[in-house]
């Protein structure tokens, strides 16, 4: 029996280019040497040089569907990584961590593109699988500053309640990890990540409604238990309270709340809400707030309400 061939460099990009997640870690795997060589020859050894690799596979991630020759993809992948390198040597660099995950960030108002092969294909699933692998508290800041509208260092320090020091360095460690976790994944099945984000904001819409009428039907009073706690600013007294009463209250007094974007992994969601106030309201609340919410088995742990800095 003859053995097959392997796939050619030109046949697994095509894959790649069609949304196949297996042939883009496929590609990788088989070019890591050169990608190596290339990275270290600028920076040296060391985790500089290994930080440019990861930063070069996630802009292959996003970027596979721009190779015009795909039996040339090895080249491109050499000049992905020389890229992240400069960029690494470059003291003004701002962006930190998952460098360009922000072409990933998928709104519900945003028409399909044809680079955007997260939103078409697989990759949309097989990045949140990632970032279902880390630790909560990283994956906290990477879903505000990379999914969220709440991305400024601090902003997402005063909702996350650390220090701007805290918030960066959390972002360099969760841009390592889902590197690592990326390429280690490549080849296996992953969740539906749209229906959790669907059903959540299912519940958000839900439960907005639900608050207005007054009571709250079952499936939704299952996703507040007793135990949930508001926490933070709204929560001046210091001492445990429900989110419900906070909801009715906010609604008696005239505000309302009305889902725009939803964030979900599987024990942290966040609704983002636009706002209105009632006509001559003097302590008007802001335009925009957001609901971070901590689950545990579906249920919502813990609620803080922050308010984003209005957009200049």
């Amino acid at each position: 029996m003859v053995p097959l061939a392997p796939p050619t460099d030109e046949e697994l990009t095509r894959r790649a280019q069609s949304g196949e997640t297996g042939a883009l870690g496929l590609l990788l795997a088989r070019h890591q040497a050169p990608m190596r060589a290339v990275a270290m020859s600028l920076l040296g050894y060391g985790p500089d040089a290994e930080d440019a690799m990861q930063d070069a596979a996630l802009t292959a991630l996003r970027r596979i569907g721009d190779v015009r020759d795909p039996a040339a993809v090895g080249a491109w992948l050499r000049a992905v990584v020389r890229n992240a390198a400069r960029m690494r040597l470059r003291a003004t660099r701002e962006t930190p961590g998952l460098d360009g995950l922000e072409y990933l960030q998928l709104r519900d108002h945003e028409p399909s593109h044809p680079e955007r092969l997260i939103e078409q294909h697989a990759m949309r699933d097989w990045i949140w699988d990632a970032v279902e692998e880390l630790p909560q508290q990283l994956r906290l800041v990477l879903m505000l500053r990379h999914f969220s509208g709440i991305t400024s260092y601090q902003e997402i320090a005063a909702a996350c309640e650390v220090p701007v020091g805290t918030v960066r360095s959390r972002l360099n460690q969760a841009r390592g990890k889902m590197a690592q976790v990326l390429l280690s994944t490549a080849t296996q099945a992953h969740d539906d990540a749209s229906a959790l984000t669907k059903e959540s904001k299912q519940e958000a819409v839900a439960t907005l409604q639900a608050s207005e009428h007054g009571t709250l039907p079952r499936e939704i009073s299952e996703l507040w238990p007793a135990e949930s706690e508001l926490v933070g600013r709204l929560n001046r007294q210091g001492e445990r309270i429900h989110p419900v009463p906070v909801m009715r209250q906010t609604l008696e007094s005239g505000v309302r709340q009305y889902v725009r974007h939803v964030v979900a992994s599987r024990d942290i969601t966040i609704w983002e809400m636009d706002v209105t106030n009632p006509t001559g309201a003097t302590n008007p609340c802001p335009p925009t707030l957001a609901w971070l919410m901590f689950r545990r088995n579906g249920r919502v742990q813990r609620l803080r309400v922050v308010f984003p800095e209005p957009r200049r």
